[in-house]
């Protein structure tokens, strides 16, 4: 998930009551909740040695314990250095830092795991990934229902209020000029609506006073109502990896092809729409299933390339830059273009986020050029 949602999940999390256990909780809510993206360093070393690290060890159950441990064990250890120069008695409790460090380190593999992004928790001993497949990376729904709650609880200064409503206006912009269609969204428009309603009805909340008065349960609340959110995502994906079996089934049938394994993925804002992605014997597939209905749309077949432009393949994926990318990719496809008087040129894609051959995507695909042996006929 996005570093906006562990955030708030982290400041809810201490104003439903973890802030008790200790001064200075709050902060390390906050920073327990975001600390698995420390990897974000990675970055430092170019895009692939990213791809390589980010969800990697910090993100792994030994990983996340270490973070877990390590952030109020230093805020105990300067607030002792600042008591003894300052000869005053410590003022956080150890214990109390560290079961709000705990419960929050723990929250952000769980959320990353319920995307299609997924999390390799076992490493360093084996890298496999693993995918919830229920939530899109970036669920505004959960934005307005936690940072809903948050905001009723923590605006009653001014300078409070203040960045809350430059967040809001922030995100406003975000939801009315970008292009939502490039998540999945089918009716952006229609999303866009409830979503300025429901940030002019939390500002209205904010003038009654009733949250602050009950602010622990208000944010008990939006827990309780995020995790029937994700129970109904459940169904849902439930319905969806049903509706698109049956669907792909028929799609392997008519080519003659046998299913090796599909996923059904959401996509933004619209829990009852999502992209299915199939592998097959000879090809990989994409489409759009709405449920209940069991309505696809947008299909798009990508062949597995055969005989030489297959060779180009296998040597580009010895490439070390495709050797990373694969190893990431779920549901990786490849093009090859070219001949052996020009030059091969192997395109990789993620069929999860782009495909072959379209405008670059990050990381998600990746370009190698395969030397040709025109006596052999091979690459």
């Amino acid at each position: 998930m996005d570093n906006l949602t562990h955030t708030l999940v982290g400041l809810a999390a201490a104003k439903a009551g973890l802030e008790r256990l200790s001064p200075m909780a709050t902060t390390v809510c906050v920073l327990a909740a975001n600390a698995p993206d420390v990897d974000i360093v990675a970055a430092l070393g170019g895009k692939w040695f990213y791809l390589h690290n980010h969800r990697g060890i910090t993100h792994s159950i030994i990983g996340t314990l270490a973070l877990a441990l390590f952030i109020p064990l230093s805020f105990y250890a300067i607030d002792q250095a600042i008591a003894r120069i300052r000869k005053r008695d410590p003022s956080l409790k150890l214990r109390g830092l560290l079961i709000a460090s705990l419960i929050l380190s723990a929250s952000h593999p769980l959320l990353d795991w319920a995307n299609n992004y997924g999390v390799r928790p076992l490493l360093p001993w084996n890298g496999q990934w693993f995918y919830g497949d229920l939530v899109f990376i970036v669920d505004p729904w959960i934005w307005l229902i936690i940072g809903g709650a948050a905001f009723l609880v923590t605006s009653a200064r001014k300078w409070q209020l203040a960045t809350w409503t430059a967040l809001a206006l922030l995100l406003t912009a975000l939801v009315m000029y970008l292009p939502l269609q490039n998540g999945g969204l089918l009716h952006p428009n229609i999303f866009r609506a409830i979503w300025i309603c429901a940030i002019v009805g939390l500002f209205f909340l904010r003038t009654t006073n009733l949250a602050v008065k009950r602010r622990k349960t208000v944010v008990i609340g939006a827990f309780a109502l995020v995790i029937i959110y994700f129970g109904g995502l459940a169904i849902a994906h439930r319905l969806a990896l049903s509706q698109g079996r049956i669907m792909a089934e028929r799609l392997s049938s008519e080519n003659d092809e046998k299913l090796n394994r599909m996923a059904a993925m959401p996509t933004l804002a619209d829990p009852l729409r999502w992209q299915c992605v199939v592998d097959t014997s000879r090809a990989v597939y994409r489409f759009f299933v709405s449920i209940p209905g069991g309505e696809m749309s947008e299909l798009s077949r990508f062949e597995k390339p055969e005989g030489l432009a297959a060779d180009a393949v296998a040597h580009a994926a010895l490439n070390e830059h495709a050797q990373i990318f694969l190893d990431f990719a779920r549901f990786p496809a490849a093009r090859v273009d070219g001949n052996c008087l020009s030059g091969l040129l192997v395109q990789f894609a993620d069929i999860r986020y782009t495909e072959p051959g379209t405008s670059r995507r990050g990381t998600f695909s990746l370009s190698v050029p395969v030397a040709c042996d025109e006596n052999a006929g091979e690459p």
